[in-house]
């Protein structure tokens, strides 16, 4: 897919930002935060294509769109949460209630609907999740029954409900999926159909500048031409073609807002004077509560840009890779807010300051999309079948790939990484000989400890090959020490949690995992890792 040319997505990106400082005060945002409410005129302006036309970057061009690519969409996702969390979401629930139109929907179906959401700027919903199926849309309940008339479908009789739908109460236009005879489709409904109702507007712990209300269905008619594709039994697969992408922009949502709350303790931290000097000259302080978190986000950063590209060649796929950015992002997001929170004391724990309310938005974006236990298994099981079709090979390899980065350029800690990647390697075999993974928790961490290797190796060969991410504040020479020190970190979390969890599950000997995972040379690859920290927390302090 093209993507907007640098230049003008810069000024997207700026015009959001100067938008935000005139019209979206902290106190707006604690007001409606307040009082639970959803700024609609506030959204409705920012669709506005005179003022900013956010929602346009999902509509082709011929539609009246500016047909944004994943690499655009993702900077603007990020913008957007590190203003509010609730505001994105509400934004991205329309980006989302559009996608199985965009993949699924006919030329005449996209012709009317994206000029109906361009020009008369509606607002979206997603309406897929239910109360027995959660993310588990292979169970859903809520069913589409053919409407005859002479032998010929005329529409559908929609029965069931849906619950968590963001924009759910407010939306001019949803995208729901249901069971039809011939399995499940999506269908457009429009708001305001006789036994269509909006359920009340649910009272959250954070994002609660975001619309989320259940869906009630009571033989609400739908004419057949509101059928996506206008062939059943296609709703699944149009759902899953999109999840890397999906996923991705949640991940943009974690890297936002945890951003945020990262960048307010560093600015806290320089004012801060405690024991004659700011806390941010305090090793300690930085070291635990600040450092590694952007370390982690530039990882995080690194494989999100790479992702986006890869989707910007080929616009679907990349589940098990959506599910890792997910993951790392929105873990890494929800930790720094909590760290950000301590990072202010007394200060960061009342509603006068923004980490407050960061940590309670950023939490959702560890649940939604498919919440981060979800995420885990789906990367086991991505990542597995290529563990078993390349028997046992897969990692290894990337530990080879590694090493040849490591010979171009010593300094970006691929020699660690490379020793975790065959660590890994070697965690799954012993997996597999053991059958460790009817074991689900194993699972689960497994799925943890793939998400850390692959996106350390990302930052690595990204950097070993000259690319920096979309949007980095940081030099070349900041970068390979965030490298180094997240690649020797991640190596060693492999091999010893790794082992951790196969000695807790199976019958191997301790000595001979050690062994086998060259654990030995994994410790001794830690060292410079308190140097590299110094030196990022020195820009961190002259950056922010």
């Amino acid at each position: 897919m093209k993507k907007i040319d640098s230049m003008s997505r810069n000024l997207m990106l700026e015009s959001l930002k100067r938008y935000a400082q005139k019209h979206i005060s902290f106190d707006f945002l604690r007001e409606h935060d307040a009082e639970n409410k959803f700024p609609a005129e506030l959204l409705k302006d920012m669709y506005d294509p005179k003022v900013l036309g956010v929602h346009l970057l999902l509509i082709p061009v011929e539609y009246g769109g500016l047909a944004g690519s994943t690499s655009d969409i993702w900077r603007i996702c990020e913008a957007l949460a590190r203003i509010d969390l609730g505001i994105a979401t509400g934004v991205f629930a329309t980006f989302l209630g559009s996608d199985p139109l965009n993949v699924g929907g006919t030329e005449e179906q996209k012709a009317k609907w994206f000029q109906k959401i361009a020009k008369e700027k509606l607002f979206v919903a997603y309406g897929a999740t239910e109360a027995d199926a959660g993310s588990d849309l292979v169970s859903l309940r809520t069913r589409a029954d053919r409407v005859m008339e002479n032998g010929d479908i005329k529409g559908y009789k929609l029965n069931g409900s849906k619950m968590w739908i963001s924009n759910g109460g407010v939306a001019d236009l949803y995208t729901v999926l249901a069971l039809c005879p011939d399995g499940p489709s999506w269908f457009l409904v429009e708001k305001g159909l006789e036994g269509f109702t909006q359920d009340h507007h649910e009272d959250k712990h954070g994002i609660r500048l975001s619309n989320t209300a259940g869906l009630s269905f009571e033989d609400v008619f739908i004419p057949k031409e509101n059928l996506l594709g206008l062939v059943e039994g296609q709703g699944l697969q149009q759902a899953q073609a999109v999840f890397g992408y999906t996923r991705l922009m949640v991940a943009a949502f974690g890297l936002g807002a945890g951003l945020e709350a990262g960048e307010t303790a560093v600015k806290y931290a320089k004012q801060r004077v405690q024991g004659g000097s700011p806390l941010v000259e305090k090793q300690g302080y930085m070291h635990k509560l600040v450092t590694p978190h952007f370390v982690k986000f530039e990882a995080a950063r690194a494989y999100i840009d790479n992702i986006a590209k890869k989707l910007d060649v080929d616009n679907h796929g990349l589940a098990t890779e959506g599910a890792i950015a997910k993951y790392y992002a929105t873990e890494a997001g929800n930790n720094c807010a909590e760290n950000a929170i301590q990072a202010l004391g007394g200060y960061g724990y009342t509603k006068e300051f923004a980490v407050e309310k960061i940590k309670r938005d950023v939490k959702i974006t560890c649940i939604y999309e498919g919440t981060n236990e979800i995420m885990e298994m789906t990367i086991y099981r991505g990542r597995w079948q290529e563990h078993l079709k390349t028997r046992g090979t897969y990692f290894s390899s990337m530990g080879d790939e590694l090493n040849v980065v490591h010979q171009k350029d010593a300094n970006l800690g691929a020699d660690s990484i490379a020793l975790g990647l065959k660590a890994l390697a070697i965690l799954l075999e012993e997996c597999r000989a053991q059958r460790l993974t009817r074991h689900q928790f194993v699972t689960f961490k497994l799925g943890e400890l793939i998400a850390e290797a692959e996106v350390a190796k990302t930052f690595c060969e990204d950097l070993g090959n000259g690319v920096i991410a979309e949007g980095s504040k940081f030099d070349v020479e900041t970068l390979k020490a965030m490298a180094r020190a997240n690649a020797k970190q991640v190596a060693f979390k492999i091999a010893s949690e790794g082992m951790k969890l196969v000695l807790g599950a199976g019958q191997s000997s301790a000595q001979d995992l050690m062994t086998k995972t060259n654990f030995v040379a994994i410790q001794d690859l830690q060292r410079g890792i308190t140097e590299d920290l110094d030196t990022i927390s020195s820009k961190l302090k002259e950056i922010f």
